[in-house]
């Protein structure tokens, strides 16, 4: 009886050179394919959303995100049928349109986030404040979402 090693291609060890070129040659491709967003300028990276943290206490929900160098005016907020969304536009500072870019990596244009509330508030009361770059939305629980305390009795 003769053993044989059998080598599955799946196993075979390639030169982690070889495997870093193969992506680098499949990136390629995949920018000079015609309907790629990339090809086509970049719109893919054109777009941002803002972080956003949300919590609770026993009387709100809070929704805070990160909008610097957003001004008030351009912020919109809105709760439609148990969605908060959040939608505005950053822009460019003026002083940037001086001279060439050489490197840009903040984000300008419009943005939205929507976000499913996980409980019922009361949109008559709630607040939004933009301090030092972070959007603060104050959203009250409805009487029927709030903690109750039981008073247990004796009998």
């Amino acid at each position: 009886m003769n053993l044989m090693q059998v080598n599955r291609p799946e196993t075979w060890v390639s030169s982690p050179w070889e495997t870093l070129n193969e992506l680098h040659e499949e990136l390629n491709r995949l920018l000079q394919t015609p309907w790629s967003p990339l090809a086509r300028g970049g719109e893919v990276f054109r777009t941002w959303a803002p972080a956003l943290d949300m919590f609770e206490d026993d009387a709100n929900l809070v929704v805070q995100l990160e909008l610097p160098g957003v001004s008030k005016d351009d912020v919109q907020v809105s709760i439609h049928e148990g969605v908060l969304t959040i939608a505005g536009e950053r822009r460019p500072s003026k002083d940037t349109d001086q001279g060439e870019t050489l490197r840009q990596e903040r984000f300008y244009g419009r943005f939205q986030r929507s976000i499913s509330l996980p409980k019922p508030v009361n949109v008559e009361a709630v607040r939004a404040s933009l301090k030092d770059g972070i959007l603060t939305v104050m959203l009250p629980k409805a009487e029927e979402a709030r903690p109750r305390q039981i008073q247990v009795s004796a009998e």
